[in-house]
């Protein structure tokens, strides 16, 4: 279907799941409990038609026009310009607001539905918003008689080429059927109550007759201005050709032990146990790349900004300057306040807007902590990376892992979705706990093999020789067979 055919529902992002928005001329259901947004979602869809210029029509049946008013106003919206017409008891008396009183126990469903129709009629509108079925449900008494009457609604609008939303609460029986089967389109909005945190939203559309559209779950959420959905992420629709620059770390030693340097449109893993540099490392491409003229985005889940600006400042990278021109955009990110989906879409909107060359997600384990169920964590990183990937855009990820010295567990194992894979580790050699840094996975290009010393200090970030006179650096207890000198310690020790 062309655009003309769809009425944007006044989200950027629904539209993207609907192919354009609702399909003109037909009728849609809006389901959800409430405190999902139904009324919310509504109200966007209609102010969208007025400010283009179509006659617009709001039918309340469950709250008063003072209502509506005060959540528009919470938003910041005017509602002028659309016809509302209540069917419930209004907040002020007067004779002009009798002629549109109705009361669920007094008038039967029948003189409901011609008073519906009548103002219908004399309006003609382009739009149509029903809110909610619920009266109706329960005047109607039995299915029967309000299957009958939801599908005269039908046939009427039909020849009034109206687009219509009717809203349904779900607070009786549940998803409807039957109600399915007679609607053009259903999207169902549904809110999960986490163990901690904020609720999440997300929505699903599940039907839309002759419209291909997104499926499966879009998380959204409700702030001042409406809703925002974000649609799912899928990376495979981006595709551009990839760059082959090399983006170097600043340390020549740990660029030989990448082979040269990482790759733009490939993503990196640093892995490794807490402390063992993985930030810092992640930090030194950000500043050194920052410094060159490109923009970088850094997402903090562990850490706060000014914590972050002080340790870099102590390995000699002063990245706040950077920041305050705008070069490096460093976001602390809050788990339990922000959903998977409103997180990709955050990270995808920096690449577009910013113009990003590099993303830094510091770390996996807070955005694990964003996943409701985290079975599903490869799939959402998986996207997202694709995404960036085909955008050309270096992808550095941090995942500490479980324990210090000896076995080491990660969380979860995302290896095999990253092209190139950086482990971290703690050994003790001479008497002294220090950090190992080797390249144990790179798709394009050659690497090194060797086990290199990383030291941490005011001095910057240092890699060393490879320590070949050591066996067993990964266990945490290595073996020294030789004489071979260690990075000899500065004026003082910065640890990540």
């Amino acid at each position: 279907m062309s655009g003309s055919d769809r009425a944007s529902s006044g989200l950027v992002g629904l539209d993207g799941i609907l192919g354009g928005g609702f399909v003109r001329g037909r009728l849609h259901l809006i389901e959800g409990r409430p405190g999902t947004g139904k009324t919310t979602l509504a109200m966007q869809f209609v102010l969208a038609g007025r400010d283009r210029s179509e006659t617009v029509l709001y039918v309340s049946m469950s709250e008063t026009r003072a209502e509506l008013e005060a959540v528009a106003a919470a938003h910041g919206w005017s509602l002028a310009g659309v016809e509302l017409f209540e069917l419930v008891p209004p907040d002020i008396e007067g004779e002009e607001n009798r002629q549109t009183l109705f009361r669920s126990s007094e008038v039967e469903l029948g003189e409901t539905m011609r008073l519906l129709f009548d103002q219908i009629e004399r309006i003609t509108p382009a739009r149509v918003v029903v809110d909610s079925l619920s009266e109706m449900r329960l005047l109607a008494q039995n299915p029967l008689r309000y299957r009958r009457e939801i599908f005269a609604f039908k046939q009427f609008l039909a020849q009034r080429s109206a687009t219509v939303l009717v809203l349904d609460d779900m607070t009786a029986t549940g998803p409807d059927l039957q109600l399915h089967s007679l609607v053009h389109g259903v999207v169902n909005l549904e809110e999960l109550a986490l163990d901690y945190g904020a609720e999440r939203r997300r929505l699903r559309v599940t039907k839309m007759r002759g419209v291909k559209f997104r499926g499966g779950y879009h998380d959204y959420t409700i702030r001042t201005g409406g809703l925002e959905v974000f649609p799912r992420l899928i990376g495979a629709e981006h595709p551009q050709e990839l760059p082959k620059e090399i983006v170097l770390s600043g340390s020549k030693e740990l660029d030989a032990l990448l082979g040269g340097g990482l790759r733009r449109g490939t993503s990196a893993l640093l892995v490794g146990p807490a402390g063992s540099g993985k930030s810092s490392v992640a930090v030194s491409f950000v500043y050194h790349a920052a410094a060159r003229g490109e923009n970088v985005c850094l997402y903090a889940f562990d850490e706060s900004p000014n914590s972050i600006q002080e340790r870099a400042s102590g390995l000699g990278m002063n990245i706040g300057p950077l920041i305050a021109s705008g070069a490096i955009d460093l976001q602390e990110i809050n788990p339990a306040e922000m959903s998977p989906g409103e997180f990709s879409a955050l990270v995808c909107r920096g690449v577009v807007e910013r113009n990003a060359k590099i993303v830094i997600i510091d770390s996996l384990n807070g955005y694990l902590q964003a996943m409701p169920q985290e079975r599903f964590l490869p799939l959402e990183i998986h996207q997202l990376l694709s995404y960036l990937n085909q955008h050309g855009v270096l992808t550095i990820l941090v995942m500490a892992q479980h324990g210090l010295v000896g076995a080491v567990e990660s969380p979860v194992d995302l290896s095999y979705l990253s092209d190139a894979v950086l482990l971290l580790r703690f050994f003790e050699a001479q008497g002294k706990i220090r950090k190992a840094i080797s390249v144990v996975k790179k798709r394009v290009g050659a690497h090194e093999d060797s086990i290199r010393e990383l030291r941490l200090s005011s001095q910057g970030m240092q890699v060393g020789a490879p320590l070949t006179d050591f066996q067993g650096i990964m266990s945490g207890i290595p073996t020294y067979l030789g004489s071979q000198s260690m990075i000899k310690a500065g004026s003082d020790d910065t640890r990540s």
